[in-house]
Protein backbone atom coordinates (compact mmCIF):
# COMPACT_ATOMS: atom_id res chain seq x y z
CA UNK A 1 0.00 0.00 0.00
CA UNK A 2 2.88 2.15 0.77
CA UNK A 3 4.45 4.40 -2.35
CA UNK A 4 8.47 4.62 -2.21
CA UNK A 5 9.69 6.79 -4.99
CA UNK A 6 13.02 8.20 -6.13
CA UNK A 7 14.08 10.93 -4.46
CA UNK A 8 15.59 13.08 -7.27
CA UNK A 9 14.47 15.73 -9.16
CA UNK A 10 12.57 13.76 -11.96
CA UNK A 11 9.89 13.09 -9.25
CA UNK A 12 9.99 17.33 -7.67
CA UNK A 13 6.54 17.91 -7.64
CA UNK A 14 6.98 20.89 -9.98
CA UNK A 15 3.06 21.60 -10.04
CA UNK A 16 2.80 22.22 -6.98
CA UNK A 17 6.35 23.80 -6.54
CA UNK A 18 5.08 26.52 -8.78
CA UNK A 19 1.93 27.19 -7.42
CA UNK A 20 3.42 27.75 -3.96
CA UNK A 21 5.75 29.99 -5.36
CA UNK A 22 3.11 31.87 -6.52
CA UNK A 23 0.97 32.21 -3.76
CA UNK A 24 4.25 32.98 -1.45
CA UNK A 25 5.51 36.35 -3.93
CA UNK A 26 2.29 37.67 -3.72
CA UNK A 27 2.10 37.44 0.38
CA UNK A 28 5.55 38.66 0.63
CA UNK A 29 6.08 41.33 -2.35
CA UNK A 30 2.31 42.11 -2.51
CA UNK A 31 0.50 43.01 -5.97
CA UNK A 32 2.87 44.82 -7.44
CA UNK A 33 5.79 42.58 -6.44
CA UNK A 34 7.58 45.73 -4.75
CA UNK A 35 10.31 45.08 -2.22
CA UNK A 36 10.34 48.77 -1.50
CA UNK A 37 13.70 48.57 0.83
CA UNK A 38 15.55 47.76 -2.10
CA UNK A 39 14.26 49.32 -4.56
CA UNK A 40 15.31 52.75 -2.75
CA UNK A 41 19.03 51.98 -1.95
CA UNK A 42 19.68 49.12 -4.19
CA UNK A 43 20.56 50.47 -8.43
CA UNK A 44 18.73 48.63 -10.81
CA UNK A 45 21.73 47.40 -12.82
CA UNK A 46 23.98 46.26 -9.75
CA UNK A 47 24.60 42.54 -10.17
CA UNK A 48 26.37 40.25 -7.59
CA UNK A 49 26.98 36.31 -6.53
CA UNK A 50 25.06 34.56 -3.77
CA UNK A 51 25.71 31.29 -2.45
CA UNK A 52 23.08 29.12 -1.01
CA UNK A 53 24.89 27.56 2.13
CA UNK A 54 24.05 25.50 5.06
CA UNK A 55 25.09 26.48 8.36
CA UNK A 56 24.32 23.29 10.03
CA UNK A 57 24.42 19.32 9.03
CA UNK A 58 21.39 18.00 7.88
CA UNK A 59 19.79 16.16 4.77
CA UNK A 60 19.04 18.47 1.64
CA UNK A 61 15.64 18.59 -0.24
CA UNK A 62 13.99 21.30 -2.10
CA UNK A 63 16.67 22.53 -4.17
CA UNK A 64 14.77 22.63 -7.51
CA UNK A 65 12.73 25.11 -6.35
CA UNK A 66 14.93 27.64 -6.64
CA UNK A 67 14.98 27.96 -10.15
CA UNK A 68 10.92 28.95 -10.14
CA UNK A 69 11.49 30.83 -7.05
CA UNK A 70 14.12 33.29 -9.19
CA UNK A 71 11.51 33.10 -12.42
CA UNK A 72 8.33 34.02 -10.68
CA UNK A 73 10.30 37.23 -9.01
CA UNK A 74 11.72 38.01 -12.91
CA UNK A 75 8.38 37.27 -14.12
CA UNK A 76 6.96 39.75 -11.26
CA UNK A 77 9.27 42.59 -11.83
CA UNK A 78 9.58 42.17 -15.53
CA UNK A 79 13.81 41.24 -15.46
CA UNK A 80 15.83 38.72 -16.12
CA UNK A 81 16.52 35.44 -13.61
CA UNK A 82 19.49 35.68 -11.83
CA UNK A 83 21.55 32.17 -13.27
CA UNK A 84 21.96 29.40 -11.20
CA UNK A 85 23.99 26.46 -10.63
CA UNK A 86 22.75 23.90 -7.78
CA UNK A 87 25.44 21.94 -6.74
CA UNK A 88 24.22 19.62 -4.22
CA UNK A 89 21.27 17.02 -5.22
CA UNK A 90 18.99 16.50 -2.71
CA UNK A 91 18.97 13.47 -0.62
CA UNK A 92 22.45 14.34 0.51
CA UNK A 93 23.83 14.80 3.61
CA UNK A 94 24.88 18.55 4.20
CA UNK A 95 27.69 19.44 6.73
CA UNK A 96 28.48 23.10 8.06
CA UNK A 97 29.73 24.86 5.20
CA UNK A 98 28.17 23.18 2.20
CA UNK A 99 27.72 25.90 -0.68
CA UNK A 100 23.89 24.33 -1.81
CA UNK A 101 23.54 26.58 -5.11
CA UNK A 102 25.41 29.52 -6.62
CA UNK A 103 23.54 32.46 -8.19
CA UNK A 104 24.06 35.37 -10.23
CA UNK A 105 22.10 38.70 -11.33
CA UNK A 106 20.73 41.95 -9.71
CA UNK A 107 20.99 41.71 -6.27
CA UNK A 108 17.42 43.68 -6.32
CA UNK A 109 15.56 39.98 -7.69
CA UNK A 110 18.20 38.33 -5.45
CA UNK A 111 17.23 39.50 -2.37
CA UNK A 112 13.37 39.36 -3.32
CA UNK A 113 14.13 35.94 -3.90
CA UNK A 114 16.10 35.02 -0.94
CA UNK A 115 13.56 34.65 2.34
CA UNK A 116 11.30 32.47 0.09
CA UNK A 117 13.67 30.46 -1.00
CA UNK A 118 15.35 29.58 1.98
CA UNK A 119 11.90 29.64 3.81
CA UNK A 120 11.26 26.40 1.71
CA UNK A 121 14.46 24.84 1.54
CA UNK A 122 14.77 24.98 5.13
CA UNK A 123 12.00 23.74 5.83
CA UNK A 124 11.61 20.79 3.37
CA UNK A 125 15.36 20.19 4.59
CA UNK A 126 13.87 19.88 8.22
CA UNK A 127 11.62 17.47 7.40
CA UNK A 128 14.29 15.17 5.34
CA UNK A 129 16.63 15.29 8.23
CA UNK A 130 14.39 14.60 10.40
CA UNK A 131 12.87 11.67 8.50
CA UNK A 132 16.85 10.52 7.71
CA UNK A 133 17.02 9.51 11.59
CA UNK A 134 14.38 7.23 11.72
CA UNK A 135 15.40 5.93 8.33
CA UNK A 136 19.04 5.57 9.94
CA UNK A 137 17.08 3.93 13.36
CA UNK A 138 15.45 1.57 11.22
CA UNK A 139 18.17 0.33 9.28
CA UNK A 140 18.51 -3.45 9.10
CA UNK A 141 15.21 -4.39 9.70
CA UNK A 142 12.28 -5.01 7.73
CA UNK A 143 10.79 -1.44 9.03
CA UNK A 144 10.28 1.20 6.99
CA UNK A 145 9.18 5.16 8.42
CA UNK A 146 5.68 6.43 6.69
CA UNK A 147 4.85 9.56 6.79
CA UNK A 148 0.96 10.61 7.47
CA UNK A 149 -1.66 13.02 6.14
CA UNK A 150 -0.33 15.74 9.09
CA UNK A 151 1.10 18.23 6.25
CA UNK A 152 1.13 21.48 6.39
CA UNK A 153 -1.86 22.81 4.21
CA UNK A 154 -1.01 23.62 0.37
CA UNK A 155 2.72 21.98 1.06
CA UNK A 156 1.94 18.36 1.03
CA UNK A 157 3.22 16.78 -2.51
CA UNK A 158 6.61 19.24 -1.03
CA UNK A 159 6.75 17.82 2.35
CA UNK A 160 5.97 13.96 1.30
CA UNK A 161 8.61 14.87 -1.52
CA UNK A 162 10.85 15.73 1.57
CA UNK A 163 9.97 12.25 3.11
CA UNK A 164 11.28 10.22 0.15
CA UNK A 165 14.34 12.69 -0.17
CA UNK A 166 15.17 11.49 3.45
CA UNK A 167 15.03 7.90 3.10
CA UNK A 168 11.07 7.47 4.31
CA UNK A 169 8.62 6.24 2.30
CA UNK A 170 4.77 7.90 1.87
CA UNK A 171 2.12 6.62 2.41
CA UNK A 172 -1.38 7.75 1.27
CA UNK A 173 -1.44 11.24 -0.50
CA UNK A 174 -4.79 12.25 1.02
CA UNK A 175 -8.33 10.54 1.80
CA UNK A 176 -8.72 9.77 -2.37
CA UNK A 177 -6.24 7.00 -2.76
CA UNK A 178 -6.11 4.63 0.10
CA UNK A 179 -9.28 3.86 2.53
CA UNK A 180 -8.14 4.16 6.21
CA UNK A 181 -10.87 2.11 8.52
CA UNK A 182 -10.96 3.82 11.99
CA UNK A 183 -13.14 3.66 15.05
CA UNK A 184 -15.52 6.09 13.57
CA UNK A 185 -16.23 4.31 10.76
CA UNK A 186 -16.80 1.11 12.40
CA UNK A 187 -19.50 2.70 14.73
CA UNK A 188 -20.97 4.44 11.54
CA UNK A 189 -21.64 1.56 9.45
CA UNK A 190 -21.78 -1.16 12.70
CA UNK A 191 -18.84 -2.55 12.79
CA UNK A 192 -15.34 -3.73 10.91
CA UNK A 193 -16.82 -6.27 8.43
CA UNK A 194 -19.54 -3.96 7.41
CA UNK A 195 -17.62 -0.51 7.07
CA UNK A 196 -14.95 -2.92 4.83
CA UNK A 197 -17.79 -4.48 2.70
CA UNK A 198 -18.88 -0.86 1.92
CA UNK A 199 -15.75 0.42 0.65
CA UNK A 200 -15.36 -2.79 -0.95
CA UNK A 201 -18.63 -2.63 -2.52
CA UNK A 202 -18.51 1.04 -3.72
CA UNK A 203 -14.93 1.78 -4.49
CA UNK A 204 -13.53 -1.85 -5.33
CA UNK A 205 -9.88 -0.75 -6.30
CA UNK A 206 -8.78 0.88 -3.64
CA UNK A 207 -6.44 -0.13 -1.02
CA UNK A 208 -8.62 -0.59 2.60
CA UNK A 209 -6.25 -0.44 5.67
CA UNK A 210 -7.85 -1.09 9.04
CA UNK A 211 -7.06 0.29 12.16
CA UNK A 212 -6.81 -1.94 15.39
CA UNK A 213 -6.16 -1.46 19.06
CA UNK A 214 -5.87 -5.35 20.17
CA UNK A 215 -5.26 -8.75 18.86
CA UNK A 216 -8.28 -10.29 18.85
CA UNK A 217 -9.02 -6.24 16.51
CA UNK A 218 -7.01 -7.60 14.58
CA UNK A 219 -8.34 -11.01 14.00
CA UNK A 220 -11.24 -9.92 13.12
CA UNK A 221 -10.34 -7.52 10.25
CA UNK A 222 -8.50 -9.98 8.62
CA UNK A 223 -11.75 -12.14 9.11
CA UNK A 224 -13.39 -9.00 7.36
CA UNK A 225 -11.08 -9.60 4.43
CA UNK A 226 -8.18 -6.51 5.35
CA UNK A 227 -4.64 -7.37 4.26
CA UNK A 228 -3.56 -3.96 5.86
CA UNK A 229 -3.67 -3.59 9.45
CA UNK A 230 -2.67 -0.57 11.35
CA UNK A 231 -2.00 -1.22 15.33
CA UNK A 232 -2.76 1.98 16.90
CA UNK A 233 -0.60 2.85 20.46
CA UNK A 234 -0.11 -0.72 20.93
CA UNK A 235 2.29 -1.48 23.75
CA UNK A 236 5.83 -3.81 22.21
CA UNK A 237 4.58 -6.86 23.73
CA UNK A 238 1.03 -6.37 22.75
CA UNK A 239 2.13 -5.45 19.34
CA UNK A 240 4.62 -8.76 19.03
CA UNK A 241 1.81 -10.42 19.97
CA UNK A 242 -0.99 -9.24 17.44
CA UNK A 243 1.75 -9.93 14.83
CA UNK A 244 3.07 -12.84 15.82
CA UNK A 245 -1.06 -13.62 15.27
CA UNK A 246 -1.71 -12.16 12.44
CA UNK A 247 1.13 -13.71 10.36
CA UNK A 248 -0.10 -17.24 11.81
CA UNK A 249 -3.68 -16.49 10.39
CA UNK A 250 -2.55 -15.46 6.88
CA UNK A 251 0.10 -18.09 6.46
CA UNK A 252 -2.56 -21.07 7.44
CA UNK A 253 -4.68 -19.49 3.84
CA UNK A 254 -1.51 -19.01 2.50
CA UNK A 255 -1.47 -15.00 2.36
CA UNK A 256 0.01 -12.30 3.07
CA UNK A 257 -0.51 -8.72 5.33
CA UNK A 258 0.89 -5.81 5.61
CA UNK A 259 1.26 -4.22 9.49
CA UNK A 260 1.98 -0.95 10.41
CA UNK A 261 2.30 0.65 13.97
CA UNK A 262 1.26 4.17 14.73
CA UNK A 263 0.42 6.10 18.02
CA UNK A 264 3.11 7.65 20.27
CA UNK A 265 6.53 6.40 18.70
CA UNK A 266 9.47 7.90 19.14
CA UNK A 267 13.35 7.61 17.94
CA UNK A 268 14.75 5.80 21.25
CA UNK A 269 12.14 2.91 21.06
CA UNK A 270 11.92 2.88 17.06
CA UNK A 271 14.48 -0.32 17.01
CA UNK A 272 12.62 -2.04 19.94
CA UNK A 273 9.35 -1.72 17.66
CA UNK A 274 11.04 -2.59 14.47
CA UNK A 275 11.96 -5.81 16.32
CA UNK A 276 8.65 -6.68 16.26
CA UNK A 277 8.19 -8.00 12.75
CA UNK A 278 6.26 -4.75 11.58
CA UNK A 279 6.78 -3.66 7.77
CA UNK A 280 6.16 0.04 8.90
CA UNK A 281 5.59 2.67 11.22
CA UNK A 282 3.76 5.67 10.60
CA UNK A 283 5.01 9.25 12.45
CA UNK A 284 3.43 12.38 12.02
CA UNK A 285 6.37 14.29 13.30
CA UNK A 286 7.89 14.13 10.76
CA UNK A 287 5.94 16.74 8.54
CA UNK A 288 3.96 18.52 11.69
CA UNK A 289 7.19 18.52 14.08
CA UNK A 290 10.06 18.84 11.86
CA UNK A 291 12.38 21.36 13.16
CA UNK A 292 13.95 23.28 10.26
CA UNK A 293 17.70 23.30 9.24
CA UNK A 294 19.76 26.91 8.85
CA UNK A 295 20.29 27.64 5.50
CA UNK A 296 21.51 30.91 4.00
CA UNK A 297 22.56 32.90 1.44
CA UNK A 298 25.82 34.79 1.30
CA UNK A 299 26.53 37.70 -0.92
CA UNK A 300 29.50 38.11 -2.23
Amino acid sequence: MASEKDPSTSYFPLGAARRLVGTALTEDLGPDGLDVTSSATIPADQTATGHVVAREPGVLAGAPIIAPVLDGVASMTGGTPPSLEVRIADGTRLEAGDVIAVLHGPVRQVLMAERMMLNILSRLSGVASHTRRWADALAGTRCTVLDTRKTTPGLRELEKYAVRAGGGTNKRMGLFDVAMVKDNHVVAAGGVAAAYAAIRTRHPDVAIEVEVESTQQALEALEAGARFLMCDNMSIDLLRATVAAARSWVAERGEGVEIEATGGLTLDVAAAYAATGIDYMSVGGLTHSSPIIDLALDLD
